[in-house]
C-alpha cells in the first residue's frame, strides 16, 4: 500500500496559522469596554469585506449590512432593548434573575458603530440550490457572515458585541427594515479598552464551557466516547484542560 504523507502543501505558515487560531480563541462578546475613537473606513471596510466572503448555500449571499452611526437611532434601538430586557429578566427563576440583573448585555449607545446584519430570504428566487429541502440554510449562511466579521474585527483589535434581546418586529420598524428581511444580528462595534481573558458570561458564573468530548458522537447519535478509548478524546481533553486551567491555546503548544 502506498505510504501517504500528510499533505501540508496548502497549510498556512506557522505564524499565519497561529494568528487564525488566536483570533478564534481570543474573540469575545464585548459589552462594556467600548472606546469613543472612530473605526477608520479602511478597517471597517476590511471587516465588512470579510463578512461578505462568508460561505453561503447556493452562493446566494443572503446578507445585508445596515450601518447605524446616528445617536438618535442608537437611542431608539436602546429603548427597544430596555423594554425587552425587562421582560426577559422576569422569565428567569429568582437565583438566575439576580445574576441576570447584574449583567451588562449591550453597548448600543457606547459603541461608535452599530450594525444590523439581516437576511433577505427572497434573494436568488423561490428555488435556491441547497435550500430545496433545508430552507433555513439562508439564515445559517447569514450567521456565517457574522462569524467572519467577528473574527476579522478581533484581528483588527476591534470589539464586537451581539445584542439579541429585541422584539423582531419592533427592531424592523425602528430601522425601516421590510417585512421580508429578517434581522439576524444586531452588533455593537468599536475599539475597546481591553478584551477579557474569558467570556464574560463564563466569568460571571452564568454557564461554564462544556466539555467538548461530551459533544462528539461517533457514527450514530449518542455514541460518545465516555470510556476515552478513541485517541481523539485524549487529545481534546488535554487541549481543553490547557485552555481552561492555563490559558494556553492549541496554536501556542
Amino acid at each position: 500500500m502506498e505510504n501517504l504523507k500528510v499533505p501540508l502543501t496548502h497549510a498556512f505558515a506557522d505564524a499565519e496559522r497561529a494568528a487564525v487560531y488566536q483570533a478564534i480563541f481570543s474573540r469575545r462578546d464585548v459589552r462594556g469596554q467600548f472606546l469613543p475613537e472612530p473605526v477608520p473606513d479602511a478597517v471597517l471596510g476590511r471587516i465588512l469585506m470579510a463578512a461578505h466572503h462568508a460561505p453561503s448555500v447556493g452562493f446566494m449571499q443572503p446578507w445585508n449590512f445596515q450601518l447605524i452611526r446616528s445617536e438618535a437611532v442608537k437611542r431608539r434601538v436602546h429603548g427597544l432593548f430596555e423594554q425587552a430586557n425587562a421582560e426577559a429578566a422576569q422569565m428567569f427563576p429568582d437565583a438566575r434573575r439576580e445574576i441576570y440583573s447584574r449583567l451588562k448585555l449591550q453597548g448600543i449607545v457606547d459603541a461608535p458603530i452599530n450594525l444590523c446584519v439581516s437576511c433577505d430570504r427572497t434573494r436568488s428566487g423561490p428555488v435556491v440550490l441547497g435550500r430545496t429541502h433545508m430552507p433555513a440554510m439562508d439564515l445559517f449562511s447569514s450567521v456565517c457572515a457574522v462569524q467572519n466579521l467577528w473574527l476579522a474585527a478581533r484581528a483588527e483589535g476591534v470589539g464586537v458585541g451581539w445584542v439579541s434581546i429585541f422584539h423582531e418586529q419592533a427592531l424592523q420598524a425602528a430601522l425601516g427594515i421590510p417585512a421580508h428581511i429578517v434581522p439576524v444580528a444586531y452588533l455593537c462595534i468599536g475599539y475597546v479598552s481591553h478584551f477579557k481573558d474569558k467570556p464574560e458570561l463564563e466569568q460571571a458564573g452564568w454557564l461554564p464551557r462544556l466539555p467538548i468530548a461530551d459533544l462528539i458522537h461517533y457514527e450514530q447519535w449518542g455514541a460518545t466516547d465516555a470510556a476515552g478509548d478513541d485517541p481523539l478524546t485524549a487529545t481534546l481533553v488535554a487541549m481543553q484542560a490547557d485552555i481552561q486551567q492555563q490559558g494556553v491555546y492549541p496554536h501556542q503548544s
